[in-house]
């Protein structure tokens, strides 16, 4: 079976051709960064806007690289939630069409899930059960995965989560837009024990996060510091070594928690090179192993849409011709394959 992925979540437009035989046929992506970069965060009006004159230029090229046509296509999946509304329902609008036209099925996808399996593209994909860190945009998630489906909340963040807490506090810091990257890449420049910030909810049981009173720390320490280039590398050292402690330690704990051996880290913090280093020591002390998708599918992109729309649309699950998208959608409600 092969499926087109469309991802229009929130300021990217991802676009993906998935083979049930031969893998990942083609992937393009568009950032908005740029468009957004002067108002320091996403515009969702902008960002939807963006999405419909990019889209189907987009599809064209996905299926032109992919050497197929819309003949070829034997299914189509796009992002139906979690996300911001009007950017959801471009893709929805387009995707949802395109297979009525093209008489298709077609399936809305859960941008987390897309996420969670993103490392089934990877050549040594994880076996099921495993225990999944989301670490995307606003989310930061500990789930136990059974199966496709077949997930369990374990923790999230009750307010901030750690992606939005790195790009807050690099815009506080006078960064560009998105700046948690950049924090990142400063971060490599600093010492880590300059400043002492808290490791917010490890003195309390439990699996939930909250990164709300870091960023405020953050804020004090970065009001009081002086604007030299190392102590502004200092900070984000500190900051950065605070938020992946914190994500470490509730891994730790979960794992413990579940008796599981694997870990899967998905989403745009994933990237993180200091939280991958810890993250690897941690399961190497346990016995066990832990995977990541490869570093450009870590944001949103279309590639894991277009294989977890696979997943379901394989199991015999599509949309009727409603189109519709849900913003808010926890990911426990997805039917188990």
């Amino acid at each position: 079976m092969r499926v087109l992925g469309i991802e229009t979540s929130c300021d990217e437009t991802g676009i993906a051709i998935y083979d049930s035989e031969l893998g990942l046929l083609s992937h393009v992506l568009y950032s908005q960064i740029d468009l957004h970069a002067d108002y320091g965060g996403v515009v969702p009006e902008l960002a939807s806007r963006d999405h419909v004159r990019k889209t189907l230029p987009l599809i064209r090229q996905a299926l032109e690289e992919a050497n197929c046509t819309a003949m070829d296509i034997d299914g189509v999946a796009y992002t139906a939630g979690p996300g911001l509304a009007g950017a959801l329902l471009v893709g929805a609008s387009i995707g949802r069409s395109l297979a009525f036209a093209w008489h298709k099925p077609a399936v809305g996808v859960h941008h987390m899930e897309g996420h969670l399996l993103a490392p089934m593209l990877e050549a040594e994909p994880p076996a099921f059960p495993f225990l999944a860190l989301l670490v995307s945009g606003g989310h930061t998630q500990l789930v136990d995965v059974q199966g496709i489906g077949q997930y369990q909340l374990l923790g999230e963040s009750i307010d901030d989560a750690a992606g939005e807490a790195f790009d807050k506090t690099a815009k506080l810091m006078g960064l560009d837009y998105p700046g948690g990257p950049l924090l990142a890449k400063m971060a490599t420049q600093g010492d880590a024990k300059a400043y002492r910030f808290p490791r917010p909810m490890l003195d309390r049981p439990g699996l939930d996060f909250s990164f709300s009173g870091l960023k405020t720390s953050a804020a004090n320490v970065i009001a009081k510091a002086g604007r030299s280039e190392q102590e502004q590398a200092d900070i984000a050292a500190s900051f950065q070594q605070a938020v992946v402690d914190t994500l470490v330690a509730k891994c730790e704990r979960a794992l413990q928690q579940t008796g599981l051996t694997r870990l899967v880290v998905a989403g745009g913090v994933s990237a993180n090179t200091s939280l991958r280093e810890q993250l690897a020591a941690l399961l190497q002390k346990r016995g066990g192993q832990v995977f990541y998708p490869r570093k450009e599918f870590c944001t949103d992109n279309g590639a894991m849409i277009a294989f977890a729309g696979h997943q379901r649309l394989v199991a015999g699950q599509q949309q009727d011709l409603t189109i519709a998208v849900q913003p808010r959608w926890p990911m426990e409600q997805l039917s188990a394959l």
